[in-house]
């Protein structure tokens, strides 16, 4: 995959957040980290989940709304031309739950995605995997 100048890449799990930026060019990218937000998880809307149940645990309530705030602060950002260029690396569970709530804008940068839990991993290990995709 090739990383556009300034592109942003957001490493995901179900409790964290990693921003970088390719500070390099699609030839050499360079990963610069980049200072996370505070978000908002207080919005425990997750769609058909609203109960704590056997069937749905509190933890994935949790982590859904990690999620819907991550997404919150993307579209924003891809609505504001903060962001021109987005990769999204997350587990397959979270960035489903992530796509139901896309903006038009935030589509419209998404470069790709990656089906990853590469939380923790080292910019190195990230950038491999985003060249082998």
């Amino acid at each position: 995959m090739l990383l556009p100048h300034g592109a942003v890449i957001a490493v995901i799990d179900g409790e964290q957040l990693e921003l970088y930026r390719n500070g390099g060019n699609e030839a050499k990218p360079e990963l610069l980290a980049m200072d996370a937000p505070a978000l908002d998880e207080h919005n425990k809307d997750s769609g058909a989940r609203h109960l704590s149940s056997s069937a749905n645990p509190g933890h994935l309530l949790e982590e859904d709304a990690h999620a819907a705030a991550i997404v919150h602060w993307l579209n924003r950002q891809a609505t504001d031309g903060e962001i021109k260029h987005l990769v999204i690396v997350a587990p397959p569970r979270t960035l489903g739950e992530m796509r139901r709530r896309y903006s038009k804008q935030l589509k419209a940068a998404l470069v790709d995605e990656l089906h990853k839990d590469l939380i923790g991993r080292s910019k190195n290990d990230i950038l491999a995997a985003l060249q082998t995709k």
